[in-house]
């Protein structure tokens, strides 16, 4: 039996059992992360590291890279672990993330809509105590009763639950409205027209479903894009999946660095003057040194505009170690074959840049 989506949510002795069992799993976890800091600190930093936003001409609600988990196994062998992480783009990063355990981890995107989208996915980890639950919020459909036999349940029983399920318009009206809510809590200044945005974000998560793509607004869709179910699925070189949902333990580690406001989405060009610059220096006050940086295909498109020096000098003079690298992924549009992905440490393309000068 299915209830609508607040209801069980809100029921008092169920939200303590979750509370209960919720507790339990992180414990591990939570041993491991720095405190909490104060809500205001977290828009504090973002207003302090972000820089203007600029235009790229993509929605970019989700990946387009398939190859995304294939470095998996790589991280694992050069001992990628800890420290500070950054990305760009969208939830991609939760799977990173959930993968190298990172301190704190900073998203940088040229699009501030980027970080509007990563403000509603905070408001969903806040809301759901497991990854039944947070993809019932994602889609806009019921959460199912006892969550908990879910929790030890493969990813594909999850989505086989999304895709059979269906949304009831007030269900979703009353969920926006509760999300709203959420989001207004983080104490980051937001328009009428940001809410209308992160509004618009999750309604096509809802509409599409588990086959939403990534769209792009002067390009059309390649057949080679993933669906966001074939994310969740997809696997590493060594066949394993690798998706934050794919596990509850991953989700929690990821809602755990959520909850203690250690995911801090950031406005800012890679190439840009100030961002990782100020990210740089926060990681120096923390004591922190770069772990990963996933750069998805940025360094296309700043080779392009001629920007990609600048890029590689704001890399540089982020605090690296020998172990730091930086995740990439490559586009072979002529072949139309998608994506792949690679790694190359730091240290090694800011030694291969220097020399070329």
């Amino acid at each position: 039996m299915t209830h609508r989506i607040w209801r069980r949510s809100n029921d008092p002795v169920f939200r303590i059992a979750i509370a209960i069992v919720a507790v339990a799993a992180l414990v591990g976890v939570r041993a491991t992360l720095p405190e909490a800091q104060p809500r205001a600190t977290f828009a504090a930093e973002i207003a302090t590291l972000s820089e203007p936003g600029g235009y790229f001409d993509t929605d970019n609600l989700i990946s387009n890279e398939r190859s995304y988990l294939e470095v998996l196994p790589d991280l694992e062998q050069r001992a990628v672990h800890g420290g500070a992480y950054i990305g760009v783009g969208p939830d991609q990063n939760f799977s990173y993330i959930a993968h190298v355990k990172p301190s704190i981890a900073f998203i940088v995107d040229i699009r501030r809509d980027n970080l509007l989208l990563h403000l509603l996915f905070k408001a969903l980890f806040e809301q759901a105590h497991t990854r039944i639950e947070y993809l019932a919020l994602l889609f806009g459909r019921p959460v199912p009763g006892d969550v908990n036999a879910w929790r030890s349940l493969p990813i594909a029983r999850l989505t086989d639950y999304i895709n059979q399920s269906r949304t009831e318009p007030n269900s979703v009206d009353e969920l926006r409205a509760r999300l709203d809510r959420v989001v207004k809590g983080f104490g980051v200044p937001l328009t009428a027209d940001d809410l209308a945005t992160i509004d618009r974000f999750h309604r096509r998560f809802i509409t599409s479903g588990l086959a939403l793509r990534f769209e792009s607004l002067n390009r059309p869709a390649q057949s080679y894009y993933p669906t966001y179910q074939d994310l969740l699925v997809e696997t590493d070189r060594n066949g394993r999946q690798g998706n934050y949902l794919a596990s509850e333990d991953a989700f929690q580690f990821v809602k755990s660095m959520q909850a203690r406001d250690r995911i801090i989405p950031v406005t800012g060009n890679l190439s840009g003057p100030s961002a990782l610059a100020n990210i740089g220096r926060t990681m120096t006050a923390k004591g922190e040194t770069l772990s990963a940086f996933y750069a998805s295909n940025v360094e296309f498109y700043l080779q392009r505009e001629g920007s990609y020096l600048r890029f590689v000098n704001n890399l540089g003079r982020l605090p690296y170690t020998k172990h730091s690298v930086i995740i990439r992924s490559i586009f072979n549009r002529g072949m139309g074959i998608g994506s792949m992905s690679e790694i190359q440490a730091v240290e090694e393309l800011v030694s291969q840049s220097a020399r070329a000068r």
